[in-house]
């Protein structure tokens, strides 16, 4: 008995019902134009075969699986006879409804074992499943071959190769990380094959505009890396891109504020208000650079053109933080402590976020000073923005890099202005 007196073995045959219940009633709602009679399996059908699931599932502790066996067997050639009726009747070849009508006998048998909850879920996903056939052969229609193995290259890069590979250093002073190493490969792919679908879903220069804000979130780095490949293989992106690069750096100023917040607030009064105006600069820059590019006439095809994503590109992202990530640990060894502006600098050429986080640590402990941690946070942040300014210069072309740093430049400014006159004179 349950709470509310309910034996445990009805439970299993009310949810082996359930089961039928949901996938009969999308079944029976799709086939209701048909005549009575007419249907091969209808909401009466399918929720009888879900209880016959319930009730061949109550027989296993006794019997073993052989009744459920047989009957998956027996229906099975009951489903054969028929779809090879029907096929030859209509000519549709469509399996769906007989495959839906096992899967609903074994969830049925899978309710009354017990596994109530993983039943009724997977019977709900079946209708889902069967209810968005024309938006899913829509997205087939839409999807051309190179996106599709662009998809599929990825999922290998992160659900067959990732989960295999140590999350331990290796390597000299331990600084190599495969599994980290790997997920920053990952990015790459995944931002680029994002961007592709941003531009074709919202319009190239917008798709391009929100691949730069979005992957922002992640890592600017990455983003510019992206859409300089963008600008490289299509010149008339190229503001478009400049925009979508600075919009990324915009958002890592915002995404350091939300660090020291969380980490150190002490130095918000310090340093904060320079980094708000600095992101907010790079924002407004990133909007007007975006405006000017919306007038300039790019054809249908310019994302056509594109590859969804450059395997190569993202390995050789992840090999030049490999080589970082070894020369990171080799200044620190080979400098005392009067080197720590120095190991700021090598550390921002790769990532913002990990020397931000040690310095506000370091800050709190007592260990530096304000001032201290201040300019050493200012410059793992100019270095961060030499790396990405020479990416934009080398990956994007001469144009999309001059646009890049002027922006960088203009934005940089703003931020160091409020830093001289409003923060130092407190």
């Amino acid at each position: 008995m349950n709470g509310y007196g309910i034996p445990s073995g009805a439970q299993g045959l009310i949810a082996a019902l359930a089961v039928g219940f949901v996938i009969g009633l999308e079944r029976g709602w799709h086939d209701r134009q048909l005549p009575e009679g007419g249907r091969f399996a209808g909401f009466r059908t399918f929720a009888l075969t879900g209880l016959f699931g319930g009730v061949l599932g109550h027989l296993q502790p006794d019997f073993g699986a052989w009744p459920l066996l047989g009957a998956l067997l027996g229906l099975s050639l009951l489903l054969t006879v028929s779809y090879a009726r029907h096929a030859k009747q209509s000519g549709n070849l469509s399996a769906t409804t007989h495959v839906a009508m096992l899967l609903t006998l074994s969830l049925g048998a899978f309710a009354a074992h017990g596994n109530i909850t993983l039943a009724l879920s997977a019977a709900v996903i079946c209708a889902v499943l069967l209810d968005l056939k024309p938006t899913l052969h829509g997205w087939l229609q839409v999807i051309d071959h190179r996106e599709l193995s662009a998809s599929l290259q990825l999922l290998v890069l992160s659900v067959v190769i990732l989960p295999y590979l140590p999350n331990t250093g290796l390597g000299p002073y331990s600084a190599l990380n495969p599994y980290q190493l790997w997920w920053a490969v990952i990015l790459i792919a995944g931002l680029s094959l994002a961007g592709h679908f941003a531009m074709r879903t919202t319009g190239v220069q917008r798709g391009v505009l929100w691949t730069g804000i979005l992957g922002g979130l992640a890592s600017s780095t990455a983003a510019t890396l992206a859409l300089a490949r963008y600008a490289r293989q299509q010149p008339s992106l190229s503001g478009a891109a400049a925009a979508g690069s600075l919009a990324a750096c915009g958002v890592m100023f915002f995404r350091m504020v939300v660090l020291l917040a969380a980490i150190e607030p002490t130095l918000l009064p310090t340093f904060g208000s320079s980094l708000v105006v600095t992101g907010g600069a790079l924002l407004g820059v990133a909007l007007l650079r975006w405006r000017k590019s919306a007038n300039t006439s790019v054809g249908k095809g310019a994302v056509g053109s594109m590859a969804p994503f450059d395997l190569g590109t993202a390995l050789g992202f992840g090999l030049l933080l490999a080589i970082l990530s070894i020369l990171v640990p080799a200044a620190k060894q080979w400098m005392d402590a009067s080197g720590l502006y120095a190991l700021s600098a090598v550390s921002g050429l790769v990532d913002v976020d990990a020397i931000l986080i040690s310095l506000a640590r370091l800050h709190g402990a007592g260990g530096l000073s304000t001032a201290a941690t201040a300019t050493a946070i200012g410059l793992a942040t100019l270095a961060n923005m030499v790396t990405k300014t020479s990416i934009a210069w080398t990956t994007g072309g001469a144009k999309f890099g001059k646009d890049v740093f002027w922006g960088y430049l203009i934005s940089m400014a703003c931020g160091a202005l409020v830093l001289v006159l409003v923060v130092m004179p407190l």
